[in-house]
């Protein structure tokens, strides 16, 4: 195992955010995003937003990107942490005036949003579990999402691995550069990421959320390896629900198809969906 780079030459390797930059370059010709602060360290990018979600100034299109985040917050109150400035850790505030049953959607969007960034700006290829992860093509996790309501507002959270090292990874963890054998720019997979998400949840609110007339519900088939794959679910009361995942419906709710009957489950009350092999 080799030593840990120092300051000065992890500086090199990876290089700040410039945050007057990339406000401007994202805000000039935008209907969605009014303001983008680039902080060092936060808590969690989720936590500020939602906080400002309660005040007057808390307004649709607020980016936050945190360098380091030092108490990242991940699905069913799980950790997420990343070595600073390795990833891409971001929060934005969207108040979307569709109805509430089709907020699940929410997340989803942001998962097809992430996915084309990351293909258009470094060409990997990716896939998408249901709800809440972006894979790699061998099924390791690059990207986290996590959505959470605050009144009238949803922030909508993302952690992209950009340059984690392998000894910075969870077992099942991978990133952009251990995929590409490559450096990759954080700046324009960010940017691109924040615009094609605007343009998907412009289109989505504008059909209040209708995810078929958007095409948002194809698009999300097309992404999607959980559909069509043998799960195993762990729900919240420590039961097992095994099946086929076979569909996700017009809320967003994944299909699972079981030897009783066809079940709809929200994110919320799923704490896991691992895949098995057919047959097994």
């Amino acid at each position: 195992m080799t030593d840990a780079p120092s300051a000065r030459w992890s500086e090199l390797d990876r290089p700040p955010l410039d945050g007057p930059a990339l406000q401007a370059a994202l805000t000039r010709d935008s209907r969605l995003w009014r303001a983008l602060e680039v902080v060092e360290e936060v808590g969690s990018t989720n936590a500020v937003l939602a906080e400002r979600a309660a005040d007057e100034d808390g307004t649709e299109g607020l980016v936050l990107v945190a360098e380091h985040q030092a108490a990242g917050r991940g699905r069913l109150t799980r950790t997420w942490t990343s070595p600073p400035r390795a990833g891409l850790t971001v929060s934005v505030l969207l108040r979307p005036d569709v109805p509430a049953a089709r907020r699940g959607w929410l997340p989803l969007l942001a998962g097809i949003a992430l996915g084309e960034a990351v293909g258009e700006v470094t060409g990997v290829r990716t896939s998408l579990k249901w709800p809440n992860d972006l894979l790699a093509a061998d099924g390791a996790k690059l990207a986290g999402i996590l959505a959470e309501v605050s009144g009238t507002a949803v922030v909508v959270g993302t952690g992209l691995n950009v340059s984690t090292r392998a000894g910075e990874l969870p077992p099942t963890g991978t990133s952009l550069a251990q995929v590409t054998g490559a450096e990759v720019d954080r700046t324009p997979v960010l940017l691109a990421y924040l615009r094609a998400l605007e343009r998907r949840y412009l289109a989505w609110t504008a059909a209040l959320g209708d995810p078929v007339v958007t095409g948002l519900a194809g698009d999300y088939l097309a992404w999607c390896s959980t559909v069509g794959a043998e799960v195993a679910v762990s729900l919240p009361d420590g039961s097992t629900l095994s099946g086929t995942a076979t569909s996700v419906d017009w809320d967003g709710r994944l299909v699972v198809r079981t030897g009783a009957g066809t079940v709809e489950l929200a994110s919320g009350d799923v704490q896991h969906v691992r895949t098995r092999p057919r047959g097994a």
